[in-house]
């Protein structure tokens, strides 16, 4: 058999990777920490589309689609094509009359003539009323009829799509064909609404006639869609028009459905398809601004398109209550886009879908929350960003996902115990598991020179080969070198005034990456995070991404301060670490009461109580390096003081570079401890 290879068209990349997840949870998570909330990041996720995936659109590049469709539509002609083209087959057909008339001296041609003089302006009456007139010119008579089957293919194209194409020769079986099509029709949506339908009455039916219908319905349900939408497109085809026009064409169509014999068959269809879809906008008038006029049915298909483009419009927007991507039909994505706009959408809806069943979303009581997987993800990435843009040659700080917790190697080893984060030492518990009695010797076949035995020697062929059996009690573990473990205290501020100075998202982030710097590196550190306005509260780490800012008077770092003690007098054989970030000086204090008074500028009081907190951290050997995110004199001032009081450092980012500052600061800590 012959084979040939090309480009893959029929929708996504059969062989393509899985779509990574995590990619969508990392391009929400920089929302999520500016602020916004899991459903509205997820939201702007979906409209911007996929990260690294430049094939996939999102709802926004599917809209700017939808509505650049909608400008051609609207661009593409007139609605009132077929009654210009009706009324110059008529003038011609009268023309062609009166040049034959014209030499005939008889009266006859002269009351002929008179007849014609006296036609009615309007197309529709004048065409009635030489529906029985006898043509003398053989060639009027033959425009005439083409006049008529033109607004037969029309009249019923504009009803059932591509009713044109069957009609292109039409003879007296075609119209009886159609006309028992329609009565068929009629009663099978009669015998649908007594609950008498079944799908094997619709098979037959589209055994029959289901050439005449191009879309290939597979149900009741989707041929009442496709003929309530077309019908509710010729309703607005005539409420666009002008009321003359409006009359002078439904008297046209109301004419031509009688002469076919299909008026009172075409009354039962319209009523029984509004009684299914009166949700369709069946006397909108919508405006075409093209100048080629448009046939009968070229305007309803166009109108029937313009429809569908502006419901789907507003699905793609989502942006009223309770939108969902499920909201968005897949059939007139296709119908409008193609087949691949489909895919898009069904990508779409699986990183919802994928966020949840992965464990990154929880739907708690209607509301979408992250989960603390996805929390951890978060922290993960920002420190992965903090370490991007380290000098990694200069400070040494590498992205090692193989590094354990323990110190440098001493050379010697002990036996391993239950917990034991140490390495394997290969070679002492080889040394014990032959020493217990547990080597077996077999002959090696001669096949080559291959890997020999449990110990990594090589053994040629022939050779007899050894295997060393082992017990728990045989392992040993290299020792390392003890690393001291901290407590470690990030005062992060949480006053309105970091919202307003932008510098609220880049906080968090800087908390999300050293929690994750200290899970990952230093399991044995104990941390605690503090956020401070008004009060100070210790923070879980699970609270981080969703924290917003306090729309609050007051920067209580006294009270900060205060729980940062506690934590650092619960682990008193730890290295104590406390980080503070702040874009203000104290405002507020705690009272002995438990409230907090605020005042500024701010009172001597509040200074000197906070004050007396670096005073005692400096007395627990805690050293209280300040990043400074504002410029403000009296914030320079303050920290100054704290930093000649306790001896730590003062640095001055900008937001961009706190997380890098922070992670940096804390690793120079630990390896000077």
């Amino acid at each position: 058999m012959a084979y040939r290879y090309g480009e893959y068209h029929d929708g996504p990349d059969p062989l393509a990777p899985p779509y990574d997840v995590r990619a969508a949870l990392d391009e929400m998570g920089d929302a999520i920490l500016s602020g916004s909330t899991p459903v509205h990041a997820l939201r702007d996720l979906l409209k911007r589309g996929l990260p690294g995936a430049a094939d996939r659109r999102g709802l926004d590049d599917m809209l700017r689609e939808v509505r650049r469709r909608r400008r051609e539509l609207r661009e593409r002609g007139r609605l009132d094509g077929t009654l210009e083209k009706a009324r110059a087959l008529l003038d011609k057909a009268i023309g062609q009359e009166r040049a034959e008339l014209f030499p005939d001296p008889s009266d006859d041609a002269r009351l002929r003539e008179s007849e014609l003089d006296s036609l009615p302006d309007d197309t529709a009456s004048a065409i009635q009323q030489l529906s029985s007139y006898e043509w003398r010119s053989a060639a009027a008579r033959q425009t005439f009829e083409e006049l008529r089957d033109l607004l037969r293919r029309e009249v019923l194209d504009s009803q059932f799509r591509g009713m044109r194409e069957a009609l292109a020769n039409p003879d007296p079986a075609t119209m009886e064909r159609i006309r028992q099509m329609m009565s068929d029709l009629n009663d099978m949506l009669d015998r649908d609404s007594r609950g008498e339908h079944t799908q094997e009455d619709f098979e037959a039916f589209m055994g029959k006639y289901g050439d005449l219908f191009p879309e290939k319905p597979r149900n009741l349900g989707e041929l009442i869609d496709l003929l309530a939408r077309r019908a509710a497109a010729a309703q607005r085809m005539l409420a666009s028009m002008t009321p003359s026009q409006r009359e002078e064409l439904s008297n046209l169509i109301n004419q031509t459905l009688d002469q076919a014999g299909l008026s009172d068959q075409m009354r039962r269809l319209g009523e029984s398809l509004y009684a299914r879809r009166p949700d369709l906008a069946w006397n909108a008038p919508e405006r075409l601004t093209g100048e080629d006029p448009l046939g009968l049915g070229d305007a309803v298909t166009a109108l029937e398109e313009l429809a569908d483009l502006t419901q789907l419009e507003t699905a793609l927007r989502q942006d009223y209550p309770g939108a969902r991507l499920d909201d968005i039909d897949e059939a007139a994505v296709r119908r409008a886009l193609g087949r691949s706009a489909v895919d898009d959408l069904e990508a779409l809806k699986r990183i919802e879908r994928e966020l949840e069943e992965q464990g990154y979303l929880l739907r708690r009581r209607g509301k979408l929350e992250l989960t603390p997987k996805a929390v951890r993800r978060l922290g993960e990435t920002a420190l992965r960003r903090v370490f991007a843009s380290l000098d990694a040659g200069r400070r040494g700080d590498h992205d090692q996902h193989d590094a354990g917790s323990a110190g440098e190697l001493t050379g010697s080893s002990r036996p391993w115990r239950f917990g034991d984060e140490q390495p394997i030492d290969v070679v002492r518990t080889l040394v014990n598991g032959v020493r217990a009695g547990g080597l077996a010797h077999r002959t090696r076949p001669a096949t080559g020179p291959t890997t020999g035995s449990a110990t990594g020697t090589r053994a040629s062929a022939g050779t007899r080969a050894a295997r060393v059996r082992l017990s728990v009690d045989d392992f040993e573990v290299a020792e390392t070198e003890r690393r001291s473990a901290a407590a470690v205290c990030l005062l992060v501020d949480l006053s309105y005034s970091m919202a307003l100075r932008g510098t609220w998202a880049a906080a968090k982030q800087t908390a999300l990456a050293l929690q994750a710097l200290v899970a990952s590196k230093f399991p044995q550190d104990a941390v605690q995070i503090i956020g401070f306005s008004n009060y100070a509260r210790v923070l879980q780490p699970d609270e981080l991404a969703g924290l917003d800012w306090d729309m609050v008077q007051g920067t209580n770092l006294h009270h900060a301060l205060l729980i940062a003690g506690r934590h650092l007098d619960r682990h008193p054989d730890f290295e104590p670490v406390v980080l503070v970030v702040t874009d203000g000086e104290p405002t507020a204090h705690l009272l002995r009461s438990g409230r907090s008074a605020f005042e500024w500028p701010p009172s001597s009081e509040t200074l000197e109580l906070t004050l007396a907190e670096v005073d005692k951290m400096t007395r627990r050997r805690a050293t209280i390096n300040v990043f400074m995110l504002a410029a403000d004199e009296r914030l320079k001032e303050f920290v100054d003081e704290v930093a000649r009081r306790n001896g730590g450092r003062v640095f001055s980012p900008s937001a961009e570079r706190l997380g890098e500052y922070v992670v940096s600061d804390f690793l120079r800590l630990r390896r000077a401890r």
